[in-house]
């Protein structure tokens, strides 16, 4: 089965690093544009960090041409600025201003190429922070996130690059948006991301209850939840989260696990009412839950309405049978050879997945066809390459 490819025939080109900016790329590059990823000569650093870095350049790189360029040198600039004269989006994630001095600001380039969206990912929207360098856990730390996500006084950023992710999310959004929008005036315009006020975004439903409340959001860990079963409880094995969030369920979930007496005290019928009298009901139910398996416990709830999750790990997912049978992990072969199976975009169009075999490009891959594409002629693209102004592998 083909995967959708609704932005076919959209050009962009990507001056990224890490993982903010190359997302905006991959969700591009996944619904069908053509996107060329500019990387320095020898290929972008992030392809060779270690530990929680080694998988950011597999999973935000995939279905992109990788030309690499010398950007300070003269032959290197020349192809940077014909590739955007070319393109429908321009996508970079650099400090503030280090595209600018280049010569590569919206402002140049819109000059000869009026139809350019120029995508910039950034720590901070234009304000008094926007010089700082920001990171995905700068932004959580800043923003509220790690505060909400820790144990009081313990701030803790969360198990992946959310923030990241969610800017470029955003990004992609606001390029849509102005592709449409170019529909209607033919011309391009600037779009810009950023991590502290997505944090701030994400965030906002603690600073609504604020403002409903008059009450200070307590840290997740720490707080008072909006229903009285919704937690993680342990098995005799391994966890599972269960929650019951109606009266009707709570009527089920005393039924499902004979909880006749819990049933039968009307003073806890209504969702408030149990919440208030959390610490007697909790014990109880803990008790009940520790005398069964973690699959035992899955098997009664399966079907049945209550939402409920047993623990999962992220290696566990390889073998996840919804994702094999949604096909939510696309073939991927690695720069070294190695095979393997990624998370896809996660989402439905006609009922297709965008889904299609990946391969990593190794740097500078697409050198040439790239610069064939550009008009360079086979002697120029050799002199380009022999002094060092383009990397071809």
């Amino acid at each position: 089965m083909t995967g959708p490819t609704p932005l076919a025939g959209l050009k962009a080109v990507e001056f990224t690093h890490m993982v903010m900016g190359p997302t905006v790329g991959h969700v591009l590059a996944s619904l069908g544009a053509e996107v060329i990823r500019v990387e320095p000569i020898g290929g972008d650093q992030t392809r060779r960090l270690l530990g929680s870095g080694a998988g950011y350049f597999p999973m935000y790189n995939r279905h992109k041409q990788s030309i690499c360029l010398d950007l300070k040198s003269e032959g290197g600039m020349e192809v940077a600025r014909k590739l955007c004269e070319r393109a429908d989006i321009l996508v970079e994630n650099f400090r503030p201003g280090a595209l600018d001095r280049l010569g590569l600001s919206y402002e140049a380039l819109s000059e000869t190429n009026p139809r350019l969206i120029y995508c910039s990912e950034k720590g901070f929207l234009p304000g008094p922070y926007e010089e700082r360098t920001a990171l995905d856990e700068v932004a959580q730390m800043m923003g509220g996130l790690a505060y909400m996500t820790g144990l009081p006084g313990k701030p803790l950023r969360a198990g992946a690059s959310v923030i990241d992710v969610a800017g470029g999310m955003f990004g992609v959004i606001g390029i849509l948006a102005a592709l449409e929008e170019r529909h209607r005036t033919g011309k391009g315009q600037k779009v810009i991301s950023s991590l502290f006020e997505t944090t701030v975004y994400l965030v906002g439903q603690h600073m609504a209850q604020f403002a409903v409340t008059g009450k200070a959001a307590a840290p997740m860990p720490a707080r008072v939840s909006a229903w009285a079963i919704y937690d993680v409880f342990e098995t005799k094995d391994d966890p599972v989260f269960i929650g019951v969030v109606t009266d009707a369920l709570w009527e089920k979930f005393c039924k499902l696990f004979g909880l006749d007496k819990l049933w039968a005290d009307d003073t806890i019928r209504k969702n408030n009412d149990r919440v208030m009298a959390r610490d007697r009901i909790m014990p109880q139910i803990r008790e009940l839950i520790s005398g069964f398996t973690r699959a035992e416990v899955v098997a009664k709830l399966d079907g049945t309405g209550l939402p409920f999750a047993p623990i999962g790990r992220p290696e566990e997912m390889f073998d996840d049978p919804h994702l094999a049978a949604s096909r939510g992990l696309e073939p991927v072969m690695l720069d070294d050879g190695t095979e393997t199976r990624l998370p896809t975009m996660p989402i439905l169009m006609d009922g297709k997945r965008p889904s299609a075999c990946a391969i990593m490009p190794q740097p500078g891959a697409d050198s040439q066809t790239v610069l064939n594409a550009l008009g360079y002629g086979s002697d120029e693209i050799e002199t380009l390459v022999s002094t060092g102004n383009v990397g071809i592998t």
